[in-house]
């Protein structure tokens, strides 16, 4: 994966219409996989980052509503533009209660397709930089030791030093250390960062 790179996959089954916008994709400097119908896709795609699926919302055989189950179902949270002529009110209900990004109503601008195609492109650029901020902290904390991660969840929950103190029975000097050390591993320059990284890894 070329990290300079941004996806944008297509699904139109309308020759001409997936053409001109694969054209206008292509132009603003997108790598662009376009397809002619769900089942393809599903069959070629393989996940990259930062990208964006654009689907027409009603196809022969999948509808656009369908594609983004099958995504869900397999473990996928790639943002989804729908694109339609008509639609059924309940289709796109459902494709937003799902998690959809955007929806644009044929004719749509090219201003607002590109708008929508570069926000959702935004979005998945901060969630993967977001997945890999967890997943460095979350090794950092297995660094540390079962005392250290212990003084770790209790400067989460607002812990003074007198308080760690008394909790654990040791020393001033002893937990300045602990708290230091902890610090250092998990590389927090506060405890306010310390408190944001224990909410954002509840799991820990």
């Amino acid at each position: 994966m070329d990290s300079d790179k941004k996806y944008v996959f297509l699904v139109e089954d309308d020759e001409d219409f997936r053409t001109d916008l694969q054209r206008a994709l292509k132009f603003c400097g997108y790598t662009v996989f376009a397809f002619a119908d769900p089942e393809q896709f599903l069959t070629e795609f393989k996940p990259s980052v930062p990208a964006v699926l654009v689907t027409d919302m009603r196809m022969p055989k999948l509808s656009g509503v369908q594609l983004q189950a099958e995504l869900i179902e397999k473990g996928h949270q790639i943002p989804i533009i729908f694109i339609s002529g008509e639609s059924l009110d309940k289709q796109i209900v459902q494709a937003f209660k799902n998690g959809a990004f955007d929806f644009l109503l044929k004719p749509f601008s090219r201003e607002s397709f590109l708008t929508s195609i570069a926000k959702a492109i935004e979005k998945d650029s901060i969630a993967m930089q977001e997945l890999i901020r967890k997943t460095r902290l979350a090794e950092a904390l297995k660094t540390l030791s079962p005392r250290e991660l212990q003084v770790f969840h209790l400067l989460a929950k607002g812990y003074g030093n007198k308080d760690l103190v008394n909790e654990l029975g040791i020393s001033i000097n002893t937990v300045k250390e602990y708290k230091s050390e902890v610090m250092y591993k998990l590389r927090l320059r506060s405890l306010v960062e310390l408190i944001s990284l224990a909410s954002s890894l509840s799991d820990y």
